[in-house]
């Protein structure tokens, strides 16, 4: 969840949605038939496109419905090709929300009626300046007024418990403890996943598997600097090791990863300390020396081996200077901490998956 603020309200409410809208809108230049010679006879027209709409919940949480559409409205911008995996993410991150929601129901903080139609009127006054319609945009968005009303709702109270808990001390004890992590530094990866799910047999077994990797990745990499003359440097040495590392890594990742990455063979270009990559993935990398390995490192997607190929370092702010940084960081902490504190204990319940359109 993001901080709530005008801006940010208009960015969720004609973001991705709407782009997606605008290219199934996108005009078509117009077919001309040849002339028709009598009697043939003028086709029908072509019915109107009828917007698919899903019924029934996908999931309840702590008996807290949470209906199909709200995953369609998201899933609706993937190609049919990735809408299994994006469906689960959708899924995670709506059942994440609902946790959050319910916590801090629990600890009683609400947003008044007043705060969400101020917030909501100066919504609709932002829409008018761009020549748009407040009712016409939620219907483009497959969203009921009750709906935004409790989307905005819930962000409104997530705010309120941030900013009680992200107090100006606690803010400044995050980015002394890891200033490191707001100094814009970058770090470049490749990576092979493996998804050996939950059963403990096929995670033994691609363990085993990225450390079988990492030891043959490692033995062609010493092959290439033994090669070399014995008058080489320690940079030299340390280039052809890289270089080696490098291009058998990628052969391995356009082998065996799952990751959509294993094309470009597991390049994932530069990426930041946090922010871009999930934590446990981003700390290994960023612990990496170039042209060094991790050992296998297992995070909520599967199971990781990743080859640090390049790193930019960056420049050390003040903390004012970092403030909104850490304050994202911050958000993103303690939204893990609530939904690791509520999920472990939640009944989740999941539905069948619907037919949808292709």
């Amino acid at each position: 969840m993001r901080p709530l603020t005008r801006r940010t309200v208009a960015a969720l409410f004609l973001g991705s949605a709407l782009a997606s809208q605008a290219m199934a809108q996108a005009p078509v230049a117009p077919v001309v038939p040849p002339p028709l010679s009598p009697p043939a006879i003028l086709p029908p027209p072509a019915a109107p496109k009828v917007e698919f709409k899903p019924v029934g919940n996908a999931v309840k949480v702590n008996g807290q419905e949470i209906a199909e559409m709200a995953v369609w409205r998201a899933l609706r911008q993937f190609p049919a090709e990735e809408r299994e995996i994006a469906r689960k993410e959708i899924l995670n991150h709506l059942v994440e929300n609902s946790l959050i929601d319910q916590y801090l129901t629990a600890l009683k903080l609400n947003a008044e009626p007043a705060e969400i139609d101020k917030l909501i009127g100066e919504l609709k006054d932002e829409l008018k300046k761009g020549m748009k319609d407040y009712t016409k945009e939620l219907e483009a968005m497959l969203l009921s007024e009750s709906e935004f009303r409790m989307e905005v709702t819930a962000q409104m109270k997530w705010d309120k418990f941030l900013k009680t808990q992200g107090t100006d001390d606690a803010l400044k004890k995050m980015f002394e403890a890891a200033p490191n992590m707001f100094d814009g530094s970058m770090v470049r990866a490749r990576h092979i996943l493996l998804t050996p799910g939950d059963d403990k047999t096929k995670q033994t077994e691609a363990a085993t598997k990225l450390r079988g990797i990492k030891a043959a990745i490692d033995q062609e990499a010493a092959k290439a600097v033994a090669a070399l003359p014995v008058t080489a440097t320690a940079l030299e040495k340390d280039q052809a090791k890289t270089k080696k590392a490098e291009e058998v890594f990628a052969a391995f990742a356009k082998q065996d990863s799952t990751c959509p990455s294993k094309k470009d063979g597991g390049d994932l270009n530069f990426f930041p300390r946090v922010g871009a990559m999930v934590e446990p993935f981003a700390k290994a990398a960023f612990d990496l020396k170039v042209g060094e390995l991790t050992d296998v490192v297992a995070t909520e997607f599967g199971y990781h081996l990743i080859l640090c190929t390049a790193k930019n370092p960056g420049k050390q702010p003040t903390f004012e200077q970092a403030k909104e940084a850490v304050r994202a960081v911050y958000a993103m902490r303690l939204r893990d901490a609530v939904v690791g504190q509520m999920k472990p204990k939640a009944k989740i319940e999941m539905m069948p998956v619907p037919t949808y359109p292709k």
